[in-house]
């Protein structure tokens, strides 16, 4: 099932997108109850009456989660094209340690930083002149723990949407980390709405990105150097993951930086980014 948050009437709502997508089943959640959450007020609870249809031409798509509780959980380098792809870019600060991670690089972002479907990616080029893109499949978590095993991994994961991890490179490199350079506002496009886990099948499911009608990224969630229940178990080990909390789950090859010249975002490009299952999340960039 795919479940959206949305703005109509003057109120944010959630409720579950027709198998057509043309149409969406309004729950009867209050709008203070999602107006951060969005569909993480779902979980862990049985589904809310259906009040109304509405076409969904009529409505705003929001983040799935407009706020998240605490930061999204991300991980870097988890394709191994993109792996040697950035550990030869002269941006990756973990590049001496080898080109491929031992372990799950964990880095995060700002819950600020979350913006919905057909929102500005705004750039200031008084702040950076390096903004890249990357499509990540991002999970959602839906029931707590701490020190997960992988066997026990999935029965934690609720479902899954799309991450633009926008990267001002030149702001990771200078910081030798990444959290500014992936925090700033408006650099973590989500949606453009959640699905549940019985709609992906993680072994093989397509992941495509386009700036401008030109395909830059394609690969698949099969080619994931740390799969999900590895990326959870690690997460886990001593912090207790949450009913909400979001994690990305890496990009492959193709984002700006692997070009020669890099291919950095530019005010009124237009990102394009559809995982198989999901659906489009697109954006467009603005310069402040």
């Amino acid at each position: 099932m795919k479940f959206a948050t949305f703005d109509w009437n003057g109120a944010r709502h959630v409720g579950r997108v027709s198998g057509d997508g043309a149409a969406v089943e309004r729950f009867d959640v209050a709008a203070e109850r999602v107006r951060e959450a969005g569909v993480s007020a779902l979980i862990g609870n049985p589904l809310p009456k259906v009040t109304q249809t509405i076409r969904l031409a009529e409505v705003s798509l929001c983040a799935p989660i407009p706020r998240p509780r605490r930061n999204i959980f991300c991980v870097g380098k988890n394709y191994y094209d993109h792996a040697h792809e950035f550990a030869n870019s002269g941006f990756d600060s973990s590049a001496a340690q080898g080109a491929v991670p031992k372990a799950p690089i964990i880095f995060s972002k700002v819950p600020e930083s979350v913006v919905g479907p057909g929102a500005a990616i705004r750039i200031d080029p008084t702040v950076s002149t390096s903004v890249d893109y990357e499509v990540e499949l991002a999970v959602i978590v839906g029931k707590a723990g701490r020190n997960i095993a992988k066997a026990d991994a999935m029965a934690h994961v609720w479902g899954y949407t799309i991450v633009n991890d926008v990267t001002a490179r030149d702001l990771q490199g200078l910081h030798s980390q990444w959290l500014i350079g992936k925090s700033q506002d408006t650099f973590c496009p989500m949606g453009p709405w959640a699905v549940t886990t019985d709609g992906l099948d993680l072994a093989d499911t397509s992941v495509k990105c386009w700036v401008n009608g030109e395909l830059r990224q394609e690969s698949n969630t099969g080619l994931l150097i740390f799969d999900v229940p590895t990326i959870i178990a690690a997460l886990s080990n001593g912090i207790t993951l949450l009913p909400g909390d979001v994690i990305a789950t890496g990009t492959p090859a193709g984002v700006g930086l692997g070009f020669k010249p890099p291919k950095f975002l530019r005010d009124g490009d237009v990102v394009r980014q559809e995982i198989a299952g999901i659906g489009v999340l697109e954006n467009r960039v603005e310069r402040l």
